[in-house]
């Protein structure tokens, strides 16, 4: 593969996928910061690659891709790896609605830019900020660990090893705590993410092993 550039913020939750899915599979890479609260994703050259103004972006040699998780699926494709995405028809649709149940039912709801708006048109500043991520996060986790109650689910989210559904659990857990969202009703949720942080390729990803000095 081609020269591996990852342009992320180091507590973004997409970013934070795409860290831990490069670790899995090995794939060496130099990671570029782009600081969001200096708005440099909005920045001249950050919307060159991307024009959503996101992040991650993975540049692989001269191409920019976007989208988490369709980073994480393509690096998957690309590897010939079902380390991330089982080979059976049916485990694979199982991770993806794991995975979409995070990065596109709780995330999208969750991320910087709606909750300052929701900030800004309620006056409340941090503390409906606060709130509006414990409804969120919790009942999007809570829904999540119902799914987790299928005979599929194992020492992982899906099996035996861990998969694109632990690659996205596993930063929403850290944004629960970070929230203060209550876990304890979650034992399949809070055991998984546990079991996962265990390992170095999630280690080396979490955010404060990333962090800019």
């Amino acid at each position: 593969m081609s020269e591996i550039v990852l342009y992320d913020y180091w507590r973004s939750s997409a970013s934070y996928r795409v860290r831990i899915a490069l670790n899995l599979l090995g794939l060496p890479h130099s990671s570029v910061s782009v600081n969001l609260l200096d708005h440099s994703h909005r920045s001249e050259a950050h919307l060159q690659r991307n024009p959503q103004g996101l992040v991650p972006v993975l540049g692989v040699g001269e191409v920019m891709l976007t989208q988490s998780l369709a980073i994480i699926e393509y690096l998957a494709e690309t590897q010939r790896s079902e380390l991330l995405l089982p080979a059976a028809p049916l485990g694979r649709h199982r991770v993806r609605a794991l995975s979409h149940a995070i990065a596109m039912d709780i995330h999208p709801i969750c991320n910087m830019g709606v909750a300052a708006h929701v900030m800004q048109i309620t006056g409340a500043g941090e503390e409906a900020r606060g709130a509006w991520m414990r409804k969120f996060i919790g009942e999007g986790l809570h829904a999540f660990e119902r799914m987790l109650d299928h005979p599929s689910t194992a020492a992982y989210c899906h099996g035996d090893g861990p998969t694109m559904a632990d690659v996205c659990l596993v930063p929403q857990v850290y944004n629960a705590e970070r929230w203060g969202v209550e876990l304890a009703s979650m034992p399949r949720v809070s055991a998984i993410a546990e079991r996962c942080r265990a390992l170095p390729a999630f280690a080396a990803a979490h955010p404060d092993a990333v962090k800019p000095a």
